[in-house]
């Protein structure tokens, strides 16, 4: 006979001595191969229900661990995990279960299991009824589903909670797309029945799932917020979720009057629930276009959290005013005294919170006190949480100017302290950023960042920095200080920062006149250096400054390649492939441009305070369009990209149906317009899209069409222009028509009628004007470049 494990046999009898000695994964290093061989054991007779439990825990583990099952091995677990089904043990039910639902299985595999599942699912035993629902949903195929619709739709309205949740969050994940969608829609009373549950769970899974089913009906919406929010709703999770649909209708349709739903955000923050009151208070400090007099009850209730004593709701409370702060600082000095108790409290994610927001909220006279706060806080958290700080002293930093010399003493006393590499980039870029945006600060700042190469242990840094003082040193009304810490350099470090250090000194040989004699001689030592990159450079530099030229200095040594280097990298590795005859052409490569200014905003400043890792160069915009459009064989013979548009224009509204926005890109001869259209409507497909323009001086030379566009599927279609000769005649303005073969389809299946018919829609004017002749482009010496050009 089977042995049935007692409550306290199960799993966690199993695994008890193991967490009592201290806490070992049973599982660790388990191998699958063995596992699989285990399985044997669900062939015995009788049935050691303690083992299979074992063996099916160490499944389901390997499975949540990302490792992959083959199909052979998933169908081979599979069936054997089946043949336990014989066993009337609730544990080993439910792991069963638990079992075929994580397994990969082949829809013509699970029919297997589905007639056990479904006996699970409508028998009298409640300890797994729940589990056979979220199984069954799981491995059934679409086509199957309506032999268990009848038992679905029981199931929702069940007595048991946890069978109702169960059913209710396996129907959400069915009605995600096609015919389960449709089927879900004829179950609207069954779900209204299970949102009068008194259980909390289930009340909250309905109006989930209510929500998804009507989500697409802007009216269906209002009616369920209007029924709802006036009362019914006793479960604090359905109340929440209610609060996040009332917040997406309002930042939806801005433009329309949501006092009503406005008055229930506030009520909430009266609710006996902390989650309620909580996520009230989030979401009104979230929404658009409120003042901070609106925004005011949120906030006090903000405050009184701040004092709780518990870590969780302090935490939520600190996070949500330091977002705020970005926005509303003023309506958050109310809570500067609270905020300054969080300082010291053990939890240092909160400190370091608590800390940035009042380097936020902080005004001039407090920044002295701040700054002595935080020295005595950073050495009392790790690296991840000191770089939060020091983003937000950048803001501050930003923020009040005048005060930049006691920040910078701070960030230079950081700077000496022990760190990481990223903690040291952090605070490096930091004081970049400040002597680029604070003329005032640049004598301090570079000064700081040469005594920090002194002792600099990462070569990445000192480079950067040897860069910087290269391009700002020679402005500075007393360069001759700077030559000593470049030229330590030269013989204390590493080729790379050797090499960087000689650049930096011929710059400002080529910028000071009265310094070049100077340099002359420590280039000269130069070249009797071991590496060979060094003393070519020292050469070249030499040679240059020797010349006396201003215009050789100003081409050579002050403006740098101006080509992307990214570009570069693509066409010579296309060209190395590609043998040809011809030399490499530089012409050819696009020219690298200027960053555009960042205006302040909130995002900007709400990425200083949020921890980032360092991540690899990316290519810009007009890099990535540059590549793509060299793939077109219709337009690979365009040459060298010069200029993309910074974002798309849209040539209609995202609510009409048809969704349109256009890229302008300049070559040499050359203007293409990228038009991206997305169809909105689900009943129609349209094929051969394309977008025909009018414009004076202009000549169409070509369209590539957009072969298939389906429903809220982006596609794309190009526009070929000669550019007019004369530069004058550049701006203009474009009628642009969208034309397309247009077919019915099914919503549900997608299947399109086989004859169409052709129809256009008439797009909002495209103006082109002389910005798309004109890029920005980065110079060290505008003065000498300005008298270059005569």
């Amino acid at each position: 006979s089977e042995s049935t494990p007692t409550p306290s046999s199960g799993i966690n009898a199993e695994y008890g001595k193991d967490e009592d000695a201290g806490g070992a994964n049973p599982f660790l290093n388990l191998e699958k191969t063995a596992v699989m061989q285990e399985t044997r054991i669900f062939n015995e007779t009788p049935l050691n229900t303690r083992k299979c439990i074992h063996v099916l825990a160490k499944i389901i583990y390997m499975i949540n661990q990302g490792e992959q099952m083959g199909p052979t091995e998933a169908r081979e677990a599979f069936f054997a995990t089946t043949r336990l089904f014989q066993s009337k043990d609730v544990t080993l039910r439910r792991m069963v279960h638990l079992v075929i639902k994580e397994l990969p299985t082949a829809p013509d595999d699970a029919i297997i299991a589905t007639s056990s599942l479904t006996k699970d699912m409508t028998g009298k035993e409640d300890g797994y009824r729940a589990t056979a629902i979220r199984s069954l949903c799981k491995i059934t195929d679409i086509t199957m589903l309506t032999a268990i619709e009848r038992y679905l739709k029981q199931a929702l309205v069940d007595r048991n909670p946890a069978v109702s949740s169960a059913a209710l969050v396996s129907t959400l994940h069915l009605g995600k797309d096609g015919n389960p969608a449709e089927m879900v829609k004829r179950w609207t009373n069954e779900i209204n029945e299970a949102l009068n549950s008194d259980n909390v769970m289930v009340q909250y899974h309905a109006l989930g799932l209510m929500y998804s089913v009507k989500k697409h009906d802007r009216l269906a919406v209002s009616k369920l917020l209007a029924k709802y929010t006036k009362g019914g709703v006793r479960s604090p999770y359905a109340t929440c979720l209610l609060i996040r649909i009332a917040c997406k209708v309002i930042e939806e349709n801005e433009q329309d009057n949501h006092a009503v739903l406005i008055d229930f955000l506030e009520s909430c923050l009266r609710h006996k629930s902390e989650i309620v009151i909580y996520e009230a208070a989030r979401a009104l400090c979230n929404l658009p276009n409120l003042s901070g007099k609106d925004i005011a009850p949120a906030i006090s209730v903000l405050q009184l959290f701040l004092s709780s004593p518990k870590p969780t709701l302090r935490f939520a409370a600190v996070k949500t005013l330091n977002k705020v702060a970005t926005n509303y600082p003023s309506s958050v000095t109310m809570c500067n005294l609270d905020l300054e108790h969080l300082i010291s409290d053990t939890n240092r994610s909160i400190a370091t919170l608590a800390i940035t927001t009042l380097l936020k909220t902080g005004n001039e006279s407090s920044i002295d006190r701040l700054m002595k706060q935080i020295q005595s806080f950073m050495s009392e958290i790790p690296d991840e949480f000191k770089i939060v700080v020091v983003r937000a002293i950048q803001g501050l930093c930003l923020k009040f100017p005048n005060k930049h010399d006691v920040m910078m003493n701070l960030l230079s006393t950081m700077l000496r302290d022990e760190g990481g590499y990223q903690y040291k980039e952090a605070i490096v870029n930091t004081i970049i950023a400040v002597i680029e945006a604070n003329p005032s600060s640049q004598d301090t700042g570079l000064y700081h960042l040469c005594e920090f190469i002194e002792d600099c242990e990462h070569g990445v840094l000192a480079t950067k920095i040897l860069h910087l003082l290269g391009r700002e040193g020679p402005k500075t009304p007393t360069p001759a200080k700077f030559i000593r810490y470049i030229y330590n350099r030269v013989i204390l470090e590493n080729s790379t920062v050797r090499a960087a250090a000689v650049t930096s000194l011929a710059k400002f040989g080529a910028v000071c006149p009265n310094l070049r004699p100077s340099v002359l001689v420590l280039l000269r030592r130069c070249l009797h250096d071991t590496h060979d990159e060094v003393r070519d450079r020292a050469t070249f530099y030499l040679s240059v400054l020797e010349s006396g030229d201003s215009g050789l200095m100003n081409q050579y040594i002050l403006d740098t390649l101006q080509s992307s280097i990214v570009g570069l990298q693509s066409l010579l590795v296309h060209y190395i492939e590609n043998p040809v005859a011809e030399p490499f052409n530089l012409n050819k490569v696009p020219i690298t441009t200027a960053p555009a200014e960042v205006t302040p905003n909130s995002k900007t400043d709400e990425m200083m305070t949020e921890t980032r890792k360092t991540a690899a160069p990316t290519k810009s915009r007009q890099e990535e369009a540059a590549e793509r459009l060299a793939q077109i064989p219709e337009f690979a013979q365009l040459g060298p990209l010069f200029k993309s548009t910074a974002k798309p224009i849209e040539l209609s509204e995202s609510e009409t149906e048809y969704y349109v926005q256009c890229d302008v890109h300049t070559f040499n001869r050359h203007l293409l317009l990228q038009f991206q259209v997305t169809n909105t409507l689900n009943d129609q497909q349209l094929e051969n899209v394309t977008v025909e323009v009018e414009g004076e001086n202009y000549t169409v030379l070509g369209y590539v069409p957009c072969p298939l566009l389906v429903f809220n599927a982006p596609g794309t279609c190009y526009t070929l222009l000669q550019l007019p000769d004369d530069p004058a005649d550049v701006a203009s303005t474009f009628t642009c028509n969208l034309k397309f073969l247009v077919k019915d389809c099914d919503p549900s299946t997608g299947e399109a009628d086989p004859v169409g018919y052709e129809d256009e829609y008439v797009l909002e004017d495209l103006d082109i004007g002389l910005n798309v002749l004109i890029q920005r482009v980065f110079k060290t010496n505008f003065v000498a470049s300005w008298e270059e050009m005569g």
